[in-house]
């Protein structure tokens, strides 16, 4: 006879599954992002494994043990963003976002490398990274110009606005904004170093449109106080600069 009172059924020992707390940067995308490129451990937790990775139609698993910290674009001087207009650049400082990609565009190979980051319970997580070759449905033909512009100098001179707006810093007063105007020949003068090899984007829910006649290139420097806007309108067959803003500091 056993004592049922006494007797220990058989138990089978469940996982700890440690839940994930929110922390303050969860709340803007732009302060995690940065936390989630520098901090290992945070990264660590914040990507779902194992991590679905698609690299063209190949479906692949990554696992936790063959991780590689990603900086992300944290190491360079500036990123870049994409927009269609400047409606679009309010959505980076939206709090109620619960999906935003960051991409990687490859101007060479015309590839994009995207990553799928989601917020659950009020924490972000990566979720899965797609590397393909850009579809026809996107604005691949701007791109095509923009790798051009930003390589060939002749080429971006003929694709500057006879008069084109720029707007910077008052050199007298560093609170004050100076609109003015410039010609081809000033251009050259005033001209930043743009990027050749690859841009970055964080697509917060603008989703560029390929019938779109504007695009909007802004670049932000890290840590530098660097700031630069480039507009671009739709022209014929081709596109150019129409207006350029330096306010960095």
């Amino acid at each position: 006879m056993v004592d049922s009172a006494a007797h220990k059924a058989d138990t089978v020992p469940l996982p700890v599954v440690e839940e994930i707390k929110p922390i303050e940067a969860d709340e803007l995308f732009d302060d995690f992002i940065f936390n989630y490129a520098q901090d290992h451990e945070l990264q660590l937790q914040r990507t779902k494994f194992p991590l679905p990775y698609y690299k063209e139609d190949s479906p692949l698993k990554i696992e936790k043990a063959f991780w590689k910290h990603d900086d992300l674009f944290s190491k360079e001087n500036a990123y870049t963003l994409l927009f269609d207009n400047e409606e679009q650049m309010d959505l980076v400082g939206d709090t109620t976002l619960m999906s935003v990609q960051v991409e990687w565009i490859y101007l060479k190979t015309r590839t994009i490398k995207k990553y799928y980051f989601e917020k659950l319970k009020g924490v972000w997580m990566l979720e899965a990274i797609n590397l393909r070759k850009m579809a026809t449905d996107e604005p691949a033909d701007f791109i095509a110009f923009y790798t051009r512009f930003a390589t060939d100098s002749l080429f971006q001179q003929k694709h500057i606005a006879p008069r084109l707006q720029f707007v910077t810093i008052d050199p007298d007063d560093e609170f004050s904004i100076l609109e003015t105007t410039l010609d081809a020949g000033q251009w050259t003068a005033f001209s930043p170093q743009l990027p050749k090899e690859r841009l970055s984007n964080i697509d917060y829910g603008q989703h560029i449109s390929p019938q779109s006649h504007t695009r909007i290139l802004k670049i932000n420097g890290i840590g530098n106080g660097y700031s630069n806007l480039f507009y671009f309108r739709r022209q014929g067959e081709s596109w150019e600069l129409y207006r350029y803003e330096d306010t960095s500091m």
